[in-house]
Order: structure tokens, then sequence, then C-alpha cells
């Protein structure tokens, strides 16, 4: 009950923050996320981490900062949704973000701005953010996915889709089969076959190189030691030796 109100009232200060616009676009991704790994609860951990982020920059546009992480996962559900594996929530989630805001009538300028960072701000996308802004989202969506946070978040998402606690197989093995186009940044083919800790192996581990700001990087370095030590505990556990 403690740890549900300190959320809800984290909640609450953030929506304080927030203009008549930007609680309406709250609403808006609140109705469309149910995915308990990808809820508000992560978007507001996005929303203040780019802040932070972004107070450390310089010439940095704060409305399309916080506006692009609210935002950042509306098709996220869409995305999990679709067996086919053709729904791109980053693609998909800038069209509906476009349709939003136009609806508001925010001026061009930031709906343009606004669709490019949610365009890019998926790790395994093509496109890389070019902007401050988007890099900016692109660093603080990738925090919320190590560190302690991410290990929960990663349990949770293999609960969801009935993952394995930890697989121990040959890392080249793994990526060869289930990984699209043999690449270790390859998305996922077969989530079941696929396990938090080989997430760390294919995706976590590189995410402090792939930031762009400076203060990310520091945390996400710090982060990602907390994880290895995690996962090298877990094994020595399931082997018996500890």
């Amino acid at each position: 009950m403690k740890l549900q109100f300190a959320v809800y009232s984290k909640f609450v200060i953030i929506e304080s923050r927030m203009n008549k616009k930007m609680n309406t676009i709250k609403q808006i991704v609140k109705k469309e996320l149910s995915s308990s790994s990808h809820d508000l609860e992560h978007t507001f951990r996005v929303f203040e981490l780019a802040c932070m982020l972004a107070k450390k920059e310089q010439i940095v546009d704060m409305e399309i900062v916080e506006i692009a992480s609210l935002l950042h996962d509306i098709a996220r559900v869409k995305e999990d949704s679709d067996l086919s594996g053709n729904i791109d929530h980053a693609l998909l989630g800038a069209e509906m973000a476009e349709e939003i805001l136009r609806s508001l009538d925010y001026p061009e300028r930031i709906v343009q701005n606004v669709k490019h960072c949610i365009q890019t701000h998926r790790y395994r996308g093509e496109a890389p953010p070019a902007t401050k802004e988007a890099q900016i989202l692109f660093d603080a969506d990738k925090l919320d996915a190590i560190g302690a946070v991410g290990i929960a978040r990663a349990y949770m998402i293999a609960g969801e889709r009935g993952e394995s606690v930890y697989i121990d197989i040959d890392l080249n093995s793994y990526v060869k089969e289930n990984l699209l186009d043999g690449k270790i940044n390859g998305r996922i083919k077969d989530i079941s076959k696929h396990a938090p800790n080989i997430e760390l192996e294919t995706k976590f581990r590189y995410i402090p190189e792939r930031l762009f700001t400076d203060t990310a990087k520091k945390i996400a370095e710090k982060r990602i030691a907390f994880m290895e030590d995690f996962f090298s505990t877990l094994k020595k556990e399931i082997d018996g030796s500890l």
C-alpha cells in the first residue's frame, strides 16, 4: 500500500506540472497502454529521466521533450498484440502522435519534431535520432530498460510472454537462430525462446555505448554493472553453486 501511494503521489506531482493539453495527451496515452511493462509508470519514469537529461543539455526545447516522452510508447500494445510482427510501435506511434497533436492544434514545428523523436526512440530501430530532443528521449527510454528497474521490467515481460527465468545457451547459436537476419541487434523471432539474461547479452550491455548524452552514459554504466552482478549471482544459484 505504501509503495502504491508513493507511485500515485509521484504521478500527482508530475501531472501538476502539465498544462491542459498535456493532461489530455496523458489521458489518451493511459487508455492505450495496458501492458504492465510499458504502462503509465514506465512513461512517467521516462518523462522524468528525459526532463532531467534535458536540463543538463544546452539549447533543448523542453516542450518537445515532454510531449514526446508522454507519447513515445502509445503504440506499444498494438505492436505486442500483433502476431504477424509487422507493427513497429515507433513508426505507428509517430503516426498516432501526429493525429493527436493536430487535433490539439499544436504548431507544425512541434508536430514534426515530436514525430521524429518517437520514430527514432527504439533500440532496434533503423533511423538514428538526429535532434537533441530525440537523442534525449532515446537515452531516457534506454535508461529505464537497465539497472534494478530494468531487471524488474525484464521479468514482468518474461511473465507476460512465457519466457524462461534463465537460459544457458551459446550466444552465437541463439543470435543465428532467434534474432532477425542473425544479427545481435535484430528483432526477436520467437519470444518464448528468449530470457532476461539473453536480453542482457544481446541488448542491455550495449546500451551505454549507444547513448548520446554524457549524463546518461554515466548513469548507464552503473546500472549495467548492477545487472551483471545480478545475473552472475542468478546463474550460480540456478547451478547450485551458491
